[in-house]
């Protein structure tokens, strides 16, 4: 059976003692690392020549086992202290005795304060660039929230400040209050755990993160590009309150407002209940009197039409014609009087006329109108009276019948 072999089935297994040697094969091979972080716990006992370090990524929450003389702790070029953040020079290292790793260490090193600012410097160039500090991204801050989420230290003066201020403006303004570290290698986990969760909550209308000022070093973790980045996804407005006038960390830039102080920021996201109630008592003043102005200015341009004669007197342009009216009715009357007195006299001449010119008159002074029958023919000549011819004579009271005997010369010439 060879080497190759070994381990790879249940029947020809490794001892522990062969796989934790072939670990620490590996893992020595790494060779000597420089490795950056926060010191997270420190533990230097006074009867052991080695001190046990936890070194922890502020970005993320992991942590690395370093091992190093006590004396090296002790003459390190910075008091070594929960926070501190350094630089050190190791090589990895298997205990094969309780299988664990750690980094043994052999030079430490401090971040310097230059150092520091020309990462902050480099970090703000490439989130500015990135577009992160837009104005245009800004989320508006809602003029009323009903909840504020608030991140900051538990029992901390900006905590204080910032509930004690907003209700006092408002007292019916609610909080969703999460405690978590603001200062310290545990403090971008925590944070970022918290936006999160608050990010999530439907009911916060926006996220305060509130911290008092402090030195860079203090406020290194909000100079964190995990930080920034986590403010920059969220959808609630996040409001940063972090340190006083004169800082200005990262997460100002990418917050959607940045405010001077704790106090500041509980001003600027809750409206002043006093104020507002004296800004709607003017506008109900100035809206009352405005109105009142205008009802003023129609009742005057209501006056000034109502004043005109024409509105005034409406029935005085017929009055003033009455006169006319009358007149012209007395005229019109006597014309046509005077014209059915001239029609009657003419029809009565005419109508004399014609009595005298009738046959009727004719026939009362004796005369008669002699017609042959039956085609009703005046009888003109006496050729058209033939013997035998029937006759109609119309007499003044009527008209007889009678039968002609034919001309009266002819009569006497047939004797």
């Amino acid at each position: 059976m060879t080497d190759a072999e070994q381990g790879q089935s249940p029947e020809n297994p490794f001892p522990v003692r062969s796989v934790s040697m072939k670990i620490k094969d590996w893992i020595e091979r790494l060779g000597t690392v420089w490795v950056e972080g926060q010191v997270a716990q420190l533990s230097t006992r006074p009867n052991s020549s080695t001190a046990y370090i936890t070194l922890r990524d502020p970005s993320v929450d992991m942590s690395l086992a370093i091992t190093c003389p006590r004396e090296l702790v002790l003459n390190a070029p910075v008091k070594l202290t929960e926070g501190t953040r350094v630089v050190m020079l190791g090589r990895p290292n298997f205990f094969v005795g309780r299988g664990s790793f750690s980094l043994r260490v052999n030079q430490i090193r401090a971040v310097g304060v230059g150092e520091l600012l020309a990462r902050i410097e480099r970090l703000r160039q490439l989130l500015h660039a990135e577009g992160l500090f837009d104005p245009r991204l800004k989320r508006p801050i809602p003029f009323l929230p009903k909840t504020i989420g608030l991140i900051t230290s538990r029992g901390s003066h900006a905590e204080h400040d910032v509930i004690s201020v907003a209700t006092g403006r408002w007292p019916a303004v609610r909080f969703a209050v999460r405690n978590t570290a603001v200062q310290g290698p545990s403090t971008v986990p925590q944070v970022v755990e918290a936006l999160r969760g608050l990010d999530a909550d439907p009911d916060v209308d926006v996220i305060v993160i509130a911290r008092g000022g402090g030195s860079v070093e203090d406020l290194l973790p909000f100079y964190d590009e995990t930080l920034c980045r986590e403010i920059a996804k969220c959808t609630t407005p996040v409001v940063s309150a972090i340190g006083h006038e004169p800082d200005n960390p990262l997460c100002d830039l990418v917050a959607d407002l940045r405010a001077a102080t704790p106090t500041d920021a509980a001003k600027r996201i809750v409206p002043d209940a006093a104020a507002e109630q004296a800004y709607i008592t003017d506008l109900c003043r100035r809206g009352g009197r405005a109105l009142r102005n205008w009802v003023h200015r129609e009742q005057h341009a209501l006056d000034q039409l109502r004043s005109r004669p024409v509105l005034a007197q409406p029935l005085a342009a017929v009055t003033a014609r009455a006169d006319d009216v009358d007149r012209l009715r007395t005229t019109a009357r006597r014309d046509v009087t005077r014209l059915v007195a001239t029609e009657t006299d003419r029809i009565g001449h005419l109508s004399a006329r014609l009595s005298t010119l009738g046959p009727a008159a004719t026939l009362a002074r004796g005369y008669a109108v002699v017609q042959t029958m039956p085609d009703a023919q005046v009888l003109r000549t006496t050729a058209d009276a033939a013997s035998g011819v029937r006759l109609r004579v119309r007499v003044a009271d009527g008209a007889i019948t009678a039968i002609s005997e034919g001309p009266e010369g002819a009569e006497n010439e047939a004797h």
